[in-house]
């Protein structure tokens, strides 16, 4: 199976099924002497760890991460760094039902067609379980960046239901399940989640991840575009089916002179009017914030019996059992940072074997 690794500088490779021993990731090209424990990187998976609340999965993995190799005396060796994660909760009798069907909205039928042989086990190597291993390269890539970028993610919209961005404030993202900044709108999403749950459904949610502290210049202007790379990135994460940088879609329906990011001198340097650019012109940061929107797709594992086929070509039906995200979106948040967070790592250190001074 190729495509398991990811960046130019900072590269990642992750490991691992969902019903396996364990998975993990190995980073490639972390500079020596930046200081590095695992508490560094625990602090990011527990925001990912599921069983959280009643919205997520109650699968109960503590995400414990080791560290294997490249760090000694509580620094980067220069060497790859290896972070292994048990798995201690897997309940695999759950997929037995499934073992010879494939799940509407799921990778099953895609892996078997490609492979002719699929780990059904909670979808093996397809599922959101490979996450975790994102978010441990993502916390090293925070320390590769420093404390003077900050990437903060929150989900802005749950099915029909987007917030109010009049009323967003990023301490009330850390004060609900759902990592709102509009403490109205999380009231509502857990109402309309909780309908959603006891009905054996699931729900898309839209998810934003703000970067500030970039500094001018990151990406390159053709194929290597700073917005390409975090596009690419956020369309690896398991079920998001699109992306926009900035305003995105929303641009479409602005008039030229409003789309454009007006600029001023404001003590010697230059400052922007607007944003809606994303913090990025032809590719390359222009020292804005940096954001970045993806959405993600309903939970395919459903309660709800469904039409599908089984791998001798029978029409039949299908019920997924098991322990599931009525909204998978959620858990994406810090999914979101840590791929932002590599991207940015890798164009940092990119931008610095250039002679970039930062």
């Amino acid at each position: 199976m190729a495509g398991n690794s990811f960046g130019t500088l900072f590269r990642f490779t992750t490991w691992g099924e969902s019903h396996g021993p364990a998975i993990g990731v190995v980073v490639d090209g972390v500079p020596a002497r930046v200081p590095l424990a695992e508490p560094d990187i625990q602090q990011w998976l527990d925001k990912r760890r599921p069983g959280q609340s009643r919205y997520t999965t109650q699968r109960q993995e503590p995400d414990a991460v080791k560290i294997l190799s490249g760090v000694f005396e509580g620094q980067t060796t220069g060497t790859p760094i290896q972070l292994l994660i048990d798995n201690v909760d897997q309940r695999s009798k759950d997929y037995r039902n499934i073992a010879d069907r494939f799940r509407p909205g799921h990778a099953d039928y895609t892996y078997w067609k490609k492979y002719g042989i699929r780990d059904y086990r909670g979808g093996g190597r397809a599922s959101a379980r490979e996450t975790a291993s994102r978010v441990a390269a993502g916390g090293v890539a925070r320390k590769v960046l420093g404390p003077g970028i900050t990437i903060r993610g929150a989900l802005v919209q749950i099915g029909p239901h987007a917030i109010d961005r009049a009323a967003w404030d990023w301490a009330a993202v850390e004060d609900n399940p759902f990592w709102c900044p509009d403490r109205a709108m999380a009231a509502r999403w857990a109402e309309y989640l909780d309908g959603i749950r006891k009905a054996g459904s699931s729900a898309g949610a839209v998810i934003e991840v703000v970067a500030s502290g970039v500094p001018a210049g990151l990406g390159e202007p053709v194929y290597d575009k700073l917005d390409g790379d975090l596009a690419r990135a956020m369309m690896t994460i398991n079920a998001v089916k699109g992306v926009e940088i900035g305003d995105g879609f929303g641009a479409v329906s602005l008039s030229g002179e409003d789309n454009g990011d007006e600029m001023r001198m404001q003590d010697g340097r230059v400052v922007f009017l607007s944003n809606h650019a994303g913090g990025i012109l032809g590719g390359i940061s222009s020292g804005q914030d940096i954001v970045a929107r993806f959405a993600v797709k309903p939970t395919s594992s459903i309660l709800h019996p469904m039409r599908t086929v089984d791998a001798e070509g029978n029409e039949v039906e299908i019920e997924t059992h098991g322990r599931h995200d009525p909204c998978v979106g959620i858990r994406a948040v810090p999914v979101g940072e840590a791929m932002m967070a590599c991207v940015l790592a890798d164009h940092l250190l990119r931008y610095r074997a250039i002679g970039g001074q930062v």
